[in-house]
């Protein structure tokens, strides 16, 4: 049976972990999927490992596998971490906090059996797609990056800061090895590197939820890190 891993990396995320592993779980049966959950915390100071503990002896530890780390160490190493203890012949990446609902899944797990393409991304910015919850600051800024990377960068999807995807494994460890980019604009290379090797890619509309407990990870240092990634891949390809 075809299996998917899910990597979830978490920072602070106590109150959210125990939901969104539920209706991972849910969604997974629901559709008859064999599965596992990986969980990589980086020293959340709020006791997320602790919880994730719990859930590992409630699920089983074969369905949740704790990959902690010494500290934030950026969201492209989390994936590589946790990677290397994926079994899956799929890897599904989404938000710990709870933005991206699991019922999507479905739908990922349709389309790419249909076109048996390499990627499959949620987008927000195409028909039947949204986000609810952002002011209008936030907005501006998602809309803009994502404005300007079509401009620049040709990515070939319509949402390039999205992190909500499904990947055949073997190409997200060839996705990886190619990257260089640390912190959120690693998602927006992620998808420009996967045009240039010849990755097909496919895209669902989802909606998307600001998180309800917690603060954002998005900071002005991580936004000005997007924007000089996107200089600089703009001036390499």
């Amino acid at each position: 049976m075809v299996k998917y891993s899910v990597l979830l990396p978490t920072y602070n995320e106590r109150e959210n972990l125990p939901i969104i592993v539920y209706l991972l779980i849910r969604e997974f049966k629901k559709c008859e999927l064999e599965y596992e959950i990986i969980v990589i915390d980086d020293n959340s100071p709020d006791g997320t490992l602790e919880v994730a503990k719990q859930l590992q002896a409630a699920y089983g530890e074969d369905k949740i596998l704790l990959r902690p780390r010494a500290g934030k160490l950026g969201l492209g190493t989390a994936y590589i971490h946790g990677l290397k203890s994926a079994s899956g012949d799929f890897v599904i990446i989404l938000d710990a906090d709870m933005s991206h609902h699991p019922k999507f899944i479905k739908q990922f797990v349709e389309l790419q059996g249909e076109t048996n393409c390499d990627i499959v991304t949620g987008t927000r910015y195409r028909k039947g797609g949204g986000v609810y919850g952002w002011d209008f600051t936030r907005k501006l800024i998602s809309c803009t990056a994502n404005y300007l990377t079509q401009i620049m960068l040709w990515p070939g999807c319509s949402d390039v800061t999205g992190s909500f995807r499904l990947y055949k494994k073997e190409v997200l460890q060839d996705l990886i090895s190619s990257c260089i980019s640390k912190g959120y604009v690693f998602q927006m290379e992620m998808m420009v590197r996967a045009k240039q090797l010849g990755y097909t890619v496919q895209e669902v509309p989802i909606t998307f939820v600001d998180r309800v407990y917690g603060e954002s990870k998005i900071s002005s240092k991580e936004i000005i890190g997007f924007w000089m990634g996107m200089l600089r891949l703009f001036a390499s390809t």
